[in-house]
């Protein structure tokens, strides 16, 4: 039977490479995002290359009245879910008024958590129910949460400490939790535009292999983590950078 894999920002970058893996499998892969036609979008696309395999499904993972209709929409279970939403927040626009600095950084950091720890704990409490032995539940961090990330690598590192929590919670369940936290990886909109040649070559000359990352690279890892051979691996955060943040 079909596995059941939901993902969380599925509509662009890793999170699109990562159900277009699974949905190359044979999975059911229920694909979110928050613009409804960027999700009909992507969902077709995909579902072309794998016909019956992809839904794409409206939803702010932050919202638990979004999360909530998720689970209904995808039944009784949940084989793999893979929280890829997330990201930079997106710089608001000017006011006429002044912005008092205190409140401007509040906001900031409350939009970041918002985006990058409480979609991936909202999901996943929506969907618990229909996890059992043998699921897997993998989410996305970053390089960032080890170095120079400011608010977005705070946020990330509170979400590989929530992951081991869980994975000590569930794991008596036979359901592993697991963070994959990739380097630089080009060919997304992750840097919305502020990505120079000068950059990329400084994030690419940090790696052991030259090279920067690649959506797939995140999906392949991903993949295996919810394979069978990767039971035993739980409360993991696994790095993917090409060695430029080296562990031990």
């Amino acid at each position: 039977m079909a596995r059941i894999v939901v993902v969380t920002g599925g509509t662009s970058g890793i999170g699109r490479a990562v159900a277009a893996k699974f949905a190359a499998d044979g999975a059911q892969v229920f694909l979110t995002g928050r613009t409804a036609e960027t999700v009909k979008r992507v969902a077709e696309q995909l579902d072309a290359d794998s016909p019956g395999n992809v839904v794409g499904v409206v939803c702010d993972s932050t919202r638990p009245d979004h999360v909530a209709a998720l689970a209904v929409r995808v039944g009784e279970q949940v084989d793999v879910l893979v929280n890829a939403s997330g990201g930079l927040v997106a710089a608001s626009e000017e006011d006429e008024e002044e912005p008092d600095p205190l409140e401007e950084l509040k906001a900031t950091w409350n939009a970041y958590v918002a985006q990058n720890v409480l979609g991936a704990v909202l999901t996943t409490a929506a969907v618990r129910e229909q996890l059992g032995e043998g699921s897997a539940i993998i989410s996305l961090g970053t390089i960032g949460a080890e170095r120079r990330g400011g608010a977005y690598g705070a946020a990330k590192a509170a979400l590989a400490a929530w992951s081991a929590g869980l994975s000590a919670e569930l794991g008596p369940a036979g359901i592993t939790a697991n963070v994959v936290a990739p380097g630089y990886v080009a060919g997304t909109d992750f840097f919305q535009g502020g990505m120079t040649d000068a950059r990329h070559e400084l994030l690419v000359a940090e790696t052991h292999d030259k090279r920067a990352g690649t959506p797939e690279d995140i999906a392949e890892t991903v993949f295996f983590l919810a394979s069978p051979g990767a039971r035993h691996i739980t409360g993991q955060t696994i790095h993917v950078n090409g060695g430029a943040h080296t562990t031990r």
